[in-house]
């Protein structure tokens, strides 16, 4: 009864991370569609409705780290985990690179190859993806951000967590300056503190918001705040100027309120019941894949590029409706989330041939005995 129980709670924690990446699609769209707010320009009907749902869907990144830290945070280390991490993004930058120069969509001049060389081949180190970077660093300080976890008292985890809050995110949030230390939670750094606070949640079983509904209500309200501060900075730019800055600080991804509306939804899916039938089964077999969607478009030759290949296909972004434009957002969103989550499993298909191919090679067998030994 209690694997089934922990299976279950675990397909909740899946179908979240499903729903965070189809958020990371949705915001990379509205950003591509050139939809948003834009100071100094007034606002219409359309970029109004793409502001409030990029304020949904900001807290995506947060709440990916938040499933990642509840579980590393429990979890022993393992080498290979970071091994595949490394080799999927690999896979990307090097062979959606080769298809594409092989097809001619890119076609690699003297300027741009040497500098381009180097990002396909070094895609940890050259931010090829930043996510990536981040997520992967992350992955290494795990072991030594678990023992920190384990052996600091509650009262010592809870004032280290404070002071990396004050940091990265309080002082930020409510002073209007930009700081030259102040990445928008776009580095590994902001991922650590995250990481430290899904580890206190798991570690001491804290209970968020008690309850769905007001974990619920913590997400609404906080993604409503992050809504009405860009709408009033946005005006008040438009008639006096000023705020150039702050204006664009609701949606970084250290703000104070972007790090509430993400514990309300990861709080939310705590307590969130979910029955274990044939989408549940669907949501534990699609998750594993949802990374290699990121990778996929979010390519440096893809990511500027797929939402012009997808009004070719579907036609140009209608910016004169609000309800044909999010039709077409919803197109374009679910068009990219399927064929990422297509190529993945061509990815994943391959990687466990090789698997299974290379399982006794001295190379794996060393690699399994880390594994025991680093755990």
């Amino acid at each position: 009864m209690e694997t089934q129980n922990l299976k279950k709670r675990e397909t909740n924690f899946e179908f979240l991370r499903v729903i965070a990446m189809f958020m990371v699609v949705i915001l990379h769209y509205l950003s591509q569609a050139d939809a948003l707010l834009q100071l100094g320009i007034p606002k219409s009907g359309v970029s109004v409705f793409a502001t409030a749902i990029e304020s949904l869907c900001i807290v995506a990144v947060n709440v990916w780290v938040l499933i990642s830290g509840y579980f590393l945070s429990k979890s022993g280390f393992k080498l290979s985990r970071i091994i595949q991490l490394i080799c999927e993004v690999f896979f990307y930058t090097i062979l959606i690179s080769v298809v594409m120069m092989i097809t001619g969509i890119y076609v690699v001049n003297d300027r741009d190859s040497f500098y381009k060389t180097i990002q396909y081949f070094f895609p940890i180190e050259s931010e090829h993806y930043w996510f990536a970077t981040s997520y992967v660093l992350m992955y290494v300080f795990a072991p030594i951000l678990n023992a920190g976890v384990k052996n600091l008292t509650r009262k010592q985890l809870k004032a280290s967590i404070l002071g990396l809050l004050l940091w990265f995110c309080f002082i930020k949030s409510f002073i209007p300056v930009l700081f030259v230390t102040d990445h928008y939670g776009y580095d590994f750094g902001w991922f650590l503190c995250v990481y430290l606070i899904a580890a206190y949640i798991r570690k001491y079983n804290v209970t968020l918001f008690y309850s769905a509904k007001k974990s619920a209500l913590v997400y609404l309200i906080s993604c409503v705040i992050i809504f009405a501060m860009t709408m009033i900075f946005h005006e008040i730019n438009l008639s006096r100027g000023g705020f150039v800055y702050y204006s664009q600080v609701p949606y970084h991804y250290n703000y104070i309120f972007t790090l509430t509306g993400a514990l309300g939804i990861f709080s939310f899916f705590r307590f969130y019941k979910m029955r274990d039938n044939l989408f549940a089964k669907i949501i534990r077999y699609i998750a594993p894949l949802t990374f290699g969607v990121y990778l996929l478009h979010q390519h440096i030759e893809i990511r500027d590029r797929w939402i012009i290949w997808l009004q070719n296909m579907i036609g140009e972004i209608p910016r004169y409706s609000v309800f044909l434009f999010a039709w077409h957002m919803l197109r374009c969103v679910l068009i990219v989330f399927c064929a990422g989550l297509f190529v993945d499993w061509v990815r994943m298909v391959i990687f466990e041939y090789i698997a299974r191919t290379l399982h006794d090679t001295k190379l794996f067998t060393w690699i399994r005995k880390m594994d025991k030994e680093l755990c």
